[in-house]
């Protein structure tokens, strides 16, 4: 599949911002004492690294068509 430029920059976008939210779970998750609150934050973090290998791999392919 071919990506076009505003798609690349938008997924780079999403990517960064999913980051940034990652390592404002990962740092809160430590602060936080209530377990249910640290298992929804755990789940988060599962999620997000999960969805970066995927933004990852997408952008890699995009980067390999340019």
């Amino acid at each position: 599949m071919d990506y076009v430029l505003h798609e690349v920059l938008e997924l780079q976008e999403m990517a960064l911002f999913k980051t940034t939210c990652l390592t404002k779970s990962k740092t809160m998750r430590a602060l936080v004492s209530d377990q249910e609150l640290k298992d929804i934050m755990q789940q988060d973090i599962t999620i997000s690294s999960r969805q970066l290998d995927e933004y990852s791999s997408i952008l890699s392919k995009a980067q390999g068509m340019h």
